[in-house]
């Protein structure tokens, strides 16, 4: 009897891939399909989450083989997590257009809010500090444009969910569903308890009826339905945020571990739940097998791959083409901090502006490359000193996600940070991740069985002293002063 496989699916920004999986853990097959977004004004980022359906459809399409859709036991999901999406539940329409994790239309409210004292108790409760990447403030934008009096949320004729919430409504499933680690997200979950806290809906103006049931990421979830050469009935057995299934690829409840995922923007987490103020970082759900929620702490970076895809999109040459034209002598002085959005982790200052320093008549587009590259590595290591913080001393620093394919990258995060970087042999880990916990629930193998998978690492040594180090720390930190508001520059 031929032996089964495992489909797992990413969501994500940019893209939507998929693998096909072997009982040892090996990729049989992958596929990739862009996906789109737009600007409509300074600030708004926004998707089709139509389009996001037919890109998941597609991949599977492209990475199935119908002669092996036969053999796929399961399916795991992994996805973009504070996006969200409001849709009419009768008819599965959505309700305006996705708002992405990157969107910043609610700034303004997210002052608002804070100036009433509400910053404290919503990080208290939540996790989360009061910012516009998380899915609350997101939620009350969508409710007071398409549903203002709140009549048809109450009714429970509207469902607001994130992507894996979105994704799995499609397959046709009667209840509205969302994973416990991407409501953990949306900062209208109570961390601790792992439900939503009425307090949080109140502030935010969100029915608990447009609300989705909060499920362990083993589900239960509704079966594959339209998704050829997949036969209808296939289940889903795992999914995850795209963070936490990196993470879970990376075997990362064992303890020590710590990654740092680049993508378009970049997760830095470790599992733990230490008590008190984890300054600079969120406290999340990492999954739950079904035995109860693990946490974690984690700093998120809103412009890593972006930095690098927006500075290729503004010189018209391909990204790895920009790279190539690093200035051998590094950035020439020049510091860029790409805080388009405002700045993430460990700042959360959503006021914060792009700038760069140092420019000269000498600055050439190779040194802005060397730069941009140097504020990916820069704004990593913020974040993993915050880690060390919370959870104790981080030697190793394992790395995944596509950006990691530069050698430069990951030389440059090792001597910047005076830690080893370990670089993962697979760049689609969240993918993977999915597979693996798909695969975990179906008890096609065990924890014990993923910790002695072997996937290669690529390990980066500093190879700079502490002083220089420091002095090219000092002078990042200078620039990112320069490009937070007054006050705050002045307070800290």
């Amino acid at each position: 009897m031929a032996s089964p496989l495992i489909l797992a699916v990413d969501q994500g920004t940019s893209s939507t891939k998929a693998l096909l999986v072997d009982g040892g853990g090996r990729v049989v097959s992958r596929a990739a399909v862009p996906v789109a977004e737009t600007q409509p004004r300074p600030g708004w980022v926004e998707q089709s989450a139509d389009e996001l359906w037919d890109s998941v459809r597609k991949a599977v399409a492209a990475c199935v083989d119908p002669g092996l859709a036969g053999r796929v036991a399961g399916v795991g999901f992994s996805t973009q997590r504070e996006s969200l999406v409001l849709w009419e539940r009768r008819t599965g329409t959505p309700v305006g257009p996705l708002l992405s994790w990157q969107d910043q239309r609610t700034a303004a409210a997210c002052r608002e809010l804070a100036a009433t004292g509400a910053a404290g108790p919503v990080r208290a409760v939540s996790g989360m500090p009061l910012d516009p990447m998380f899915s609350a403030l997101k939620a009350r934008w969508l409710l007071d444009a398409h549903d203002p009096d709140r009549r048809r949320g109450r009714a429970g004729e509207l469902c607001l969910g994130t992507v894996d919430s979105w994704l799995l409504s499609r397959l046709g499933g009667a209840e509205h569903v969302i994973e416990a680690g991407n409501a953990s997200r949306t900062q209208l979950l109570a961390v601790d308890s792992a439900q939503w806290d009425e307090r949080l809906l109140e502030l935010f103006g969100v029915p608990r009826a447009v609300l989705p049931r909060v499920v362990a990421s083993s589900g239960p979830f509704p079966t594959v339905r339209d998704l050829a050469p997949l036969p209808d009935g296939v289940p889903v057995l795992a999914v995850l945020g795209d963070s936490h299934a990196a993470m879970f690829a990376h075997a990362g409840w064992r303890a020590g571990v710590v990654k740092a995922t680049y993508g378009t923007g970049s997760s830095v987490m470790a599992i733990g739940d230490p008590a008190g103020e984890v300054p600079g970082l969120c406290r999340s759900i990492a999954w739950d097998l079904g035995d109860g929620p693990v946490r974690a702490v984690e700093g998120n970076i809103r412009a890593t791959g972006r930095t690098i895809s927006w500075l290729a999109d503004l010189f018209g040459v391909e990204a790895g083409a920009l790279l190539a034209e690093l200035a051998e002598a590094g950035p020439g002085g020049v510091h860029f901090v790409p805080a388009f959005g405002g700045l993430g982790a460990p700042w959360w200052e959503p006021d914060a502006v792009p700038v760069v320093a140092g420019l000269s008549l000498g600055a050439r587009r190779g040194h802005l490359a060397a730069a941009a590259l140097e504020a990916v590595a820069f704004q990593v290591e913020d974040v993993v000193a915050a880690v060390d913080q919370a959870v104790g001393q981080v030697d190793v620093l394992l790395a995944d996600g596509g950006l990691t394919r530069s050698e430069h990258l990951m030389r440059l995060q090792a001597d910047l940070s005076g830690r080893t970087v370990a670089r993962s042999g697979e760049h689609d880990l969240s993918c993977l991740g999915a597979a693996d916990a798909a695969g975990h629930t179906a008890e096609l193998w065990t924890l014990q069985d993923l910790e002695r998978r072997h996937r290669p690492a690529d390990a980066f040594q500093p190879a700079i002293d502490p002083a220089e180090r420091a002095t090219r720390q000092a002078a990042w930190h200078a620039a990112v002063r320069r490009s937070r508001p007054f006050e705050e520059r002045t307070s800290t």
